[in-house]
């Protein structure tokens, strides 16, 4: 059993990585089916006995049954959540909805976002649409304002039917490598368009409650946020207790995602297997204890049911109704169905090994969910647990201890003093104490070393100062402030006040501490993601260090690790230039490297007050490649979709000098180590490759009436081969300039389109002076600007240059050797689900 399901496990991972999905996944699946069914059937005659097939085949072959089946249930599955689109012609097209909120809305500054459940749809002149013409799930935005106008916006609540204009497009997200992938992740959540509430169409609502039970559940985490955020008004770590209760981490702000991941504690600021796994535990062991004692009656309850199988129950039903109220999300489920499998498998006598148990519960989880191999949790998960079991189960435990000789002398029978030998005597309250401590130390000691090699793999980073971390948050955040965070939230106020303030006030104690310990300079670990074969080899090597006492030399394990923790960053070859335009939406950002150097042009858009191009997409991206100084930083100029996100980077990566021409009293000045104005004729070389500043002139700092595109900084990177010229938002004027300023020094294989194509700049007489064979266009999926105008996106075009856009092609990478080499990230790395 457990090979065929770690085969489903492996079949629906590869079907994630499938540019296009199976033609007969439907068709597929049944084969499969059928062979796996044929596979058991023989089992169970006994026919490869009489085939004399050898032994180890069988778990082969069911391995590769599983593989199919795996593989064919992910695509079917695929196949089915794709099948609900938006055409691609209905986007930006107004429509009028009808619907519920479908699931608990998120405030921020700007408006509310939600989910909503379509019912009824019909145009914008009040004509019916076929259902389909919708996805049934979309995600909306309400804004309170939008491009300056100020809109009143609806108080929304779960459970609500109401009626909406809305203008959608499909979905589509940013594509980086190593970022985060937006289009799965909706297509996870069973979202097939986004969009936004328009203030013309007379929205209203139809219905302030619809029953049904997920509309119950909604309704009830709603009003449970509600009260904790009513009595924690103002408290910093009041969205800490709300993701502990409800399971809403959005309000949690990214300074205080960046300690609890700098200190290895994020997994507790959630409602995570650990939390779930107690409170469980906790229901479990009261409703055993109640029963055993048969509730005070004079009747012997455990003799109508064994108070296992209550206990079973029990905490089944705690961890269902906590994993409700976490919103049924995806890493909760997993917790809930291995606490299913447990439950059920000790209902029915059938708990046998706990590698069985961990396996059936995984296999669940695939079925249920296929996208959920593409999650780190679901591998961090079930990884500590098996780290764990195979760490613990099978190695010697004293529950008694031993009677010796000199105890009994004169004082038993000898067939007394046989019988206690032989049963012991029970552990004191002390060695009790004792030995559960050094159970809880050695499970802390295996899940910190054994998860290294994995944690590396998919964040390119490990926090040194985790176990000390974890020690002390563990028992606090688990067995303090989550259980008295739901008894608050459940209380009435007079009650719920002070047990949510409490609860509140340790989190800030514990908070404090983890930003000291998070400040320090080695507290994480960081090298480039390593490659799966030194994955392999690191995991073994662990596994070896985590082995029984008495394993030979266990501590050679560890050398293992040297060659994962002290990789350097790969970087080109001398007199080399690699090129990195990332794709930040509506922004600029581009990462040039040379041999020995770093430079970042351009720091991406600010998406809202905690998000913008810095950490959603260049710093994890510098991250994953071990990458943690910059040589340099240039900024065009203050516009925030260039500045947006310096500020972030340069808290997050070391940058040694910044070049800008950023106005005094700019915050990234402030964060900056050194600073100077770009000005034309500075130029420098690095590793072969020579860097020329050629706009803004140093006089244009002295006119304050002068826009901040028209003194975007312009830098031309030239190697032995080709070169690049980065425009920034100049414009026709500033185009003009540089052709009398520079002349023939304009010219350049590769342009970055300045002001992302806009209507004002490309001038024919500027493409023609800089002749690129490519040019790049760094503009956002339908942005409001409309860049690159068409009339300027074609004029490229009848110049015979290649025009790449990272709206269409996600990251776009150039490599500078002996030729020119381009690579598109949503080509190199192309999954069946983008622009789907």
């Amino acid at each position: 059993m457990r090979s065929l399901l770690l085969g489903v496990i492996a079949g629906a991972a590869v079907l994630q990585r499938q540019a296009d999905l199976p033609a007969y996944a439907a068709e597929g699946l049944l084969a499969a089916l059928a062979a796996s069914l044929l596979a058991l059937l023989l089992q169970a005659l006994s026919l490869q006995r009489a085939m004399r097939e050898p032994l180890l085949c069988r778990p082969f072959l069911r391995f590769v049954f599983g593989c199919l089946l795996g593989f064919f249930w992910a695509g079917w599955q695929a196949q089915m959540a794709l099948e609900p689109a938006l055409a691609k012609a209905d986007e930006g097209r107004d429509f009028i909805v009808t619907g519920m909120i479908d699931n608990l809305p998120y405030r921020f500054e700007r408006g509310t976002r939600f989910n909503f459940a379509v019912e009824e749809v019909i145009d914008a002149s009040h004509r019916p649409l076929p259902p389909a013409t919708v996805p049934p799930r979309i995600v909306l935005s309400w804004y309170a304002g939008r491009f300056g106008e100020a809109q009143a916006i609806g108080d929304v609540q779960p459970g609500e039917r109401w009626r909406f204009k809305v203008r959608m497009q499909r979905p589509h997200g940013n594509a980086n490598p190593h970022g985060f992938d937006y289009e799965l992740w909706l297509l996870e959540q069973g979202v097939r368009a986004t969009g936004y509430v328009r203030d013309d169409g007379g929205n209203r609502r139809l219905s302030s409650f619809v029953f049904s039970a997920h509309n119950v559940v909604e309704y009830c985490r709603s009003v449970l946020r509600d009260k904790i955020q009513r009595i924690l008004n103002g408290k910093p770590y009041a969205g800490v207790i709300v993701a502990l209760v409800v399971g809403d981490q959005r309000a949690i702000p990214q300074a205080d995602w960046q300690v609890f991941n700098r200190t290895g504690i994020s997994h507790l600021i959630s409602i995570s297997g650990l939390h779930i796994t107690m409170i469980a535990g906790l229901a479990a062991w009261l409703a055993s204890w109640l029963w055993r004692h048969s509730f005070f009656t004079q009747r012997q309850l455990p003799l109508l049911l064994p108070a296992q199988k209550l206990a079973a129950i029990a905490g089944w039903l705690a961890g269902l109704l906590y994993v409700l109220l976490a919103g049924f999300g995806v890493p909760a489920q997993r917790t809930l169905y291995m606490l299913s499998v447990i439950a059920v498998a000790l209902w029915c006598g059938r708990l046998t090994a706990v590698s069985h148990v961990l396996a059936l519960a995984a296999g669940i989880v695939v079925l249920l969910d296929p996208w959920a191999v593409q999650q780190p949790g679901f591998w961090l998960s079930f990884g500590a647990v098996a780290i764990i079991l195979y760490a613990s189960v099978g190695r010697t435990t004293h529950h008694k201890n031993e009677v010796q000789d000199s105890d009994e002398a004169g004082i038993l029978s000898p067939g007394e003093v046989r019988r206690r030998k032989r049963r012991g005597t029970p552990l004191t309250r002390r060695q009790r104490i004792g030995q559960g401590l050094r159970e809880a130390l050695n499970t802390q000691y295996a899940v910190t070393l054994g998860l290294v090699p994995l944690t590396m793999l998919l964040f390119a980073q490990v926090s040194l100062i985790s176990p000390v971390a974890n020690a002390v948050a563990i028992p606090l955040v688990s067995l303090v402030v989550t259980p008295m965070a739901l008894l608050g939230s459940f209380l009435p106020d007079p009650l719920a006040g002070p047990l949510l303030l409490a609860s509140h006030e340790v989190i800030r104690v514990l908070a404090a501490g983890l930003r000291w310990l998070s400040g320090f300079e080695f507290s994480v670990w960081t090298a480039p993601m390593p490659p799966w074969w030194l994955f392999i080899w690191t995991m073994a090597g662990t596994l070896w260090l985590l082995a029984p006492r008495g394993w030979p030399t266990r501590w050679l394990g560890l050398a293992s690790w040297l060659p994962l923790l002290t990789a350097e960053p790969v970087h080109p070859q001398d007199g080399e230039l690699q090129v990195t335009a990332f794709d930040v939406g509506q922004g600029m950002a581009l990462l040039l490297e040379t041999s020995g150097h770093r430079l970042l042009y351009d720091a991406g858009p600010a998406y809202a007050p905690d998000a913008d191009g810095g950490n959603r997409v260049i710093v994890p991206y510098l991250r994953a490649r071990g990458i943690g100084q910059l040589d340099g930083m240039v900024i065009s100029h203050s516009d925030t979709d260039h500045s947006g996100g310096a500020l972030t980077v340069m808290q997050n990566v070391r940058v040694r000098w910044l070049l800008s021409s950023l106005p005094d009293g700019h915050a990234a000045l402030d964060a900056a180590r050194q600073h100077g104005h770009c000005e034309a004729g500075q130029s420098w070389q690095w590793d072969g490759v020579r860097f020329d500043v050629l706009h803004p002139a140093t006089a244009s700092y002295a006119d304050d009436k002068q826009k901040t595109n028209a003194r975007s900084c312009v830098l031309r990177v030239s190697t032995r081969t080709a070169s690049l010229l980065l425009a920034g938002d100049i414009e026709a004027d500033q185009e003009a300039e540089l052709l009398r300023r520079t002349g023939e020094k304009l010219r350049a294989d590769v342009l970055l389109a300045p002001h992302h194509g806009s209507g004002t700049s490309s001038t024919p007489a500027f493409l023609t002076a800089v002749q690129p064979s490519i040019a790049i266009f760094q503009t956002g999926y339908r942005n409001r600007y409309r860049h690159p105008k068409p009339e300027v996106y074609a004029r490229y075009a009848a110049n015979g240059i290649r025009r790449l856009r990272s709206d269409e092609a996600g990251a776009i990478t150039l490599r500078f050797t002996d030729k020119m080499e381009v690579e598109e990230y949503r080509k190199s790395h192309a999954r069946y689900w983008y622009g789907r």
